[in-house]
């Protein structure tokens, strides 16, 4: 019995090991969770260090994290221009994409079963419960800040605003706008910036996270 239990033990720590392996190698992952404060990330500064934390947390720390998010009015950063060159893989070893011109391409292979979290964990998508797909982005399709007064950013991620405001989003699962609109990073905007105005549209205040180096 004693040598069964040191068997399965040996065994569950080869594949601990070997999980642990994939994510310190990961460049990419959705956050499993949000800061708690719907569109409030405490601007990109606070967006990034939530990156960096969850990373460490799985031992991917050593790597320099920035969240997928863009910022809108003067000195307006596309999330495009924030996140490296590339290639991106999964905490899974899947690459994503090889390039910045291949993530906004549609050669990209985000979706519902390669956006995960930085654990490896799928995304809860359409159908699920509770549907958490929404993504915060503040982007356009191509990675670009979206234009004009309209905020699509909740005041540049420090926001929590109850039906004020808004931030574009995006769709791990590629699915749910009955417009068609379902891209990774671009699909439809909150009705507010407050917690329960993502939730009641399919979010948890979750961002993209992407490894510059």
């Amino acid at each position: 019995m004693r040598t069964i239990i040191v068997s399965v033990a040996a065994v569950l720590c080869v594949f601990a090991s070997s999980a642990l392996a994939q994510q310190a190698q990961m460049t990419f992952f959705v956050t499993s969770v949000g800061l708690g404060k719907g569109g409030d990330l405490g601007g990109l500064a606070g967006a990034d260090n939530h990156c960096q934390s969850l990373a460490q947390s799985v031992g991917a720390g050593s790597k320099t994290w920035r969240a997928y998010l863009s910022t809108q009015g003067a000195g307006g950063i596309n999330a495009k221009d924030r996140i490296g060159n590339g290639p991106w893989v999964n905490a899974k070893g899947v690459q994503i994409a090889a390039n910045v011109a291949e993530l906004h391409s549609d050669k990209n292979k985000v979706n519902k079963e390669s956006a995960l979290d930085e654990k490896g964990v799928m995304i809860k998508g359409r159908g699920d419960t509770p549907n958490q797909h929404d993504v915060l982005t503040g982007s356009q399709q191509d990675g670009t800040a979206v234009p004009g007064p309209d905020d699509a950013t909740c005041a540049n991620w420090t926001s929590s605003a109850d039906g004020q405001g808004g931030a574009t989003v995006g769709h791990t699962d590629l699915v749910g706008n009955p417009s068609g609109i379902n891209f990774w990073n671009y699909s439809h905007k909150t009705p507010g910036c407050a917690p329960p105005n993502l939730a009641r549209v399919g979010g948890a205040g979750l961002f993209y996270c992407f490894a510059t180096n």
